[in-house]
């Protein structure tokens, strides 16, 4: 079986999300943890269990995703107090680059369609250095 693959929007820009380390770190299991394809994720109880941190941590570690669209919460259709929970489909992993490719046409479609909101990140200008080493110093 063919390892899934990433959405370039998770792997090449996530040093630059507007978020704190911690909900970066938290994002990145969430990638490994979603089903790839639908980007489903655990319950929040589920996501606190397996992360081995609170609900009420889990929602600090959400809050920033949700703002940027790249978990999207809606409500369950079995009860109205709890929510499922997915990645953004151009934040998803897939089974394939081809399943990628056909999702990321679906999802602009549906973007364009206003069935989808899109992802709130920002617009990059500048790009860390990829050779040498960058000028870092504790503050």
């Amino acid at each position: 079986m063919p390892k899934p693959v990433m959405s370039p929007l998770v792997t090449e820009r996530i040093w630059a999300l507007p978020i704190g380390a911690a909900a970066v770190k938290f994002l990145s299991y969430l990638v490994y943890r979603s089903q790839p394809g639908t980007g489903a994720l655990p319950s929040q109880k589920g996501m606190a269990a397996e992360y081995n941190v609170s609900p009420a941590a889990v929602n600090q570690l959400l809050n920033p995703l949700f703002e940027l669209n790249i978990v999207l919460r809606t409500p369950s259709e079995r009860s109205k107090k709890t929510n499922r929970y997915n990645l953004h489909p151009l934040a998803a992993r897939y089974e394939s680059p081809e399943a990628m490719d056909e999702a990321f046409a679906q999802a602009l479609a549906d973007m364009k369609a206003g069935r989808l909101a899109p992802l709130n990140l920002p617009e990059y200008r500048a790009v860390p250095p990829s050779e040498g080493r960058p000028d870092l110093r504790v503050a």
